[in-house]
């Protein structure tokens, strides 16, 4: 990922960045576009952006499905809000080739926008599905925390 690259909406400053690595195969690489202010522990109180760079090719199917377990890990939701998330975040993704960069946008109390190569590809409305979303990479309860201190460039955390 470009060091350079602008930030996806006005204001943000590049806080973190970090590869995500399963069996020693790179996946992607994230970073993390935060507002002045950005806390860690309150990542949903601001816009927040975080740019995927992929190094995969990955369906959009496989993409809402992983997304959705993730979600169960940062926090509670019924088993409709999960389908009806699933089918909407599916029909806002695109299929993912290997060197796209996918930039999900956050605004508290707003739809989770998804923009590919600069233009808006889908977005989900429900403004309870992008904490949870974001959350699979800034909550505490990731799976990856790894991942979330390069995020959040924390003290100690691996690039």
């Amino acid at each position: 990922m470009a060091p350079d690259a602008a930030p996806p909406l006005p204001g943000l400053r590049a806080a973190g960045q970090g590869t995500l690595r399963f069996w020693g195969f790179d996946i992607y690489s994230a970073r993390l576009w935060v507002s002045p202010g950005f806390q860690a522990d309150r990542y949903a109180a601001l816009p927040l952006a975080l740019t995927l760079a992929y190094q995969r090719d990955f369906s959009a199917q496989s993409i809402a499905e992983r997304s959705l377990t993730e979600m169960q890990r940062v926090g509670d939701f019924s088993p409709a809000q999960g389908t009806r998330w699933r089918q909407a975040l599916q029909a806002a993704l695109p299929e993912i080739k290997a060197g796209d960069h996918l930039t999900g946008l956050f605004q508290p109390g707003g739809p989770a926008v998804f923009q590919l190569k600069g233009k808006t590809v889908g977005e989900v409305s429900d403004p309870a599905f992008g904490p949870l979303f974001f959350g699979i990479w800034l909550s505490p309860r990731t799976s990856e925390p790894r991942l979330r201190e390069a995020l959040l460039a924390l003290p100690g955390a691996p690039q």
